[in-house]
């Protein structure tokens, strides 16, 4: 069962990799019929929610586009920047769903954001605090609970980063349709650009869930 565990924690997060990375490939290839970049879409939607005074960037990397809330700046990576596919537009659509989100403080995003400082501290802690518990576990045994707790809240974060991913690409298709961005087709060859995208967030939860219970398992087995 514990050899199960692990191949389902390992595969799962390689096959939605994998995925992702293919289904952005394939349209990647596939041109929007107005010639529009990945930017200047960017652009008109900020501006046509009334956030001029986003700014937006060029950063390298392959789909390491994201939403800087502190910098105001939307950062659109190699692969996404100046590009006219479906692809990129898809996913530039999505970052500025998340500034959207922050302007009308989506109550998900606010919590996630509040959260962070005390996630990243778990994040990097967990482990040692739940290695040394077992270690020391006949003298302190709450530790390694309060390790696993820790990790907890790693999966929390998972849990509410969810509804802001999925809200962001929602956002994206509905104004790339209504603002007649994107022809009909070239919608649903975004959606399943950001489908996958949002599939990585579910199988990282999944992947925590499965290794909260593992973690659950062993301790009680002290």
């Amino acid at each position: 069962m514990e050899l199960i565990f692990v191949l389902i924690m390992i595969g799962l997060p390689i096959i939605a990799q994998l995925n992702v990375s293919g289904t952005f490939k394939k349209y990647s290839s596939v041109n929007n019929a107005r010639g529009l970049t990945a930017e200047r879409v960017a652009r008109q939607i900020l501006d046509s929610n009334g956030l001029q005074h986003i700014r937006i960037e060029r950063i390298s990397g392959n789909l390491t586009d994201h939403f800087s809330p502190k910098e105001n700046v939307i950062r659109l990576s190699d692969s996404v920047y100046g590009k006219t596919s479906v692809a990129a537009i898809g996913v530039a659509a999505h970052e500025c769903g998340h500034a959207c989100q922050h302007a009308e403080h989506y109550k998900p995003i606010e919590i996630r954001s509040a959260i962070v400082p005390a996630v990243n501290v778990c994040s990097k802690l967990w482990y040692i605090v739940f290695v040394i518990g077992m270690i020391i576990f006949d003298l302190f045994p709450s530790l390694i609970y309060i390790g696993i707790a820790m990790f907890g809240a790693v999966v929390v974060f998972q849990l509410v980063t969810l509804p802001t991913e999925f809200n962001a690409s929602d956002r994206a298709l509905k104004t790339l349709e209504n603002n007649r961005i994107l022809e009909v087709n070239e919608i649903s060859q975004a959606k399943k650009v950001l489908t996958a995208a949002a599939m990585t967030y579910v199988t990282a939860l999944v992947t925590s869930i499965m290794q909260l219970l593992r973690l659950l398992a062993r301790a009680n087995r002290r």
